[in-house]
């Protein structure tokens, strides 16, 4: 039997002894570590500062038809007014067009017109514009029998329109200027013939009453006559096309259709 080695390290089972003790305390170190690094992160979590996530604003709903309010326009109500202001005389507070005037302008002084002075056949509201919250200006025009004049009214009027009041007196306003119109682009002039009999017939049978309108109009369209009739008789005078070769189409197209 050979002499033991005094130099070789400790073996039991073939296992080297001090190995084996030194796996088995790196394996106690890794667990303390783990043990003693948990506590750690928990106090390091705690000492961060909160982070709070704040979600983006949803975007506002579109507004829609239903939802939108809008004023009521008081111009039928000042035309109203005017109508009857215009007809009023202050030496006569208490006949029917003075009543009226005051039941809508309770503050607003009535007219003194002059000797002889004619009422308005007629008074429309042309215009009315909202100056701030439920401040309103609306044009009226009252037509004579020697013209049109315009007035401004001044009204204040809630938003659902239920309630009214003018707060001024008409005021006799400029006719309002005239726009020019932008040049025609029918400008090439079709001579007699076909097409302008045929649209003084249709118009004859439209405005009236003289014949059938439907054999005038293109397929699967309907137009009722003017009624009651506002003419015994059409006559044409100028028709104007945009090109040459359209007023040439169009009058082969007409010829075909009168036939």
């Amino acid at each position: 039997m050979p002499a033991p080695d005094l130099d070789a390290p400790p073996t039991a089972a073939g296992l080297d002894l001090d190995r084996t003790r030194r796996t088995i305390r790196l394996g106690r170190a890794g667990v303390w570590a783990c043990l003693l690094t948990g506590p750690a992160a928990l106090a390091l979590a705690l000492t961060q500062p909160a982070v709070t996530v704040v979600p983006p604003d949803a975007p506002a709903p579109a507004p829609n038809a239903a939802s939108a309010v809008t004023a009521a326009d008081p111009s039928g109500y000042v035309a109203e007014f005017a109508d009857a202001w215009l007809r009023s005389d202050a030496d006569a507070p208490d006949s029917t067009s003075a009543m009226r005037a005051l039941h809508l302008g309770p503050g607003v002084a009535l007219p003194e017109p002059a000797d002889g002075a004619k009422a308005p056949q007629k008074v429309t509201a042309v215009r009315s514009v909202q100056r701030s919250g439920s401040q309103w200006s609306v044009t009226v025009a009252a037509q004579y029998a020697d013209g049109l004049r315009y007035f401004a009214v001044p009204v204040t009027a809630s938003k659902s329109g239920g309630a009214v009041a003018v707060t001024g007196t008409p005021a006799l306003v400029a006719a309002p200027a005239a726009v020019k119109a932008a040049p025609s682009v029918y400008r090439v002039e079709v001579p007699d013939g076909p097409l302008s009999d045929t649209v003084g017939d249709f118009l004859t049978a439209y405005l009236g009453g003289s014949g059938d309108v439907d054999r005038y109009l293109a397929p699967r369209t309907s137009l009722d006559a003017v009624a009651p009739a506002l003419a015994d008789k059409v006559d044409v005078e100028v028709v104007t096309a945009r090109e040459p070769a359209s007023a040439r189409t169009r009058t082969a197209s007409c010829m075909s259709r009168s036939a």
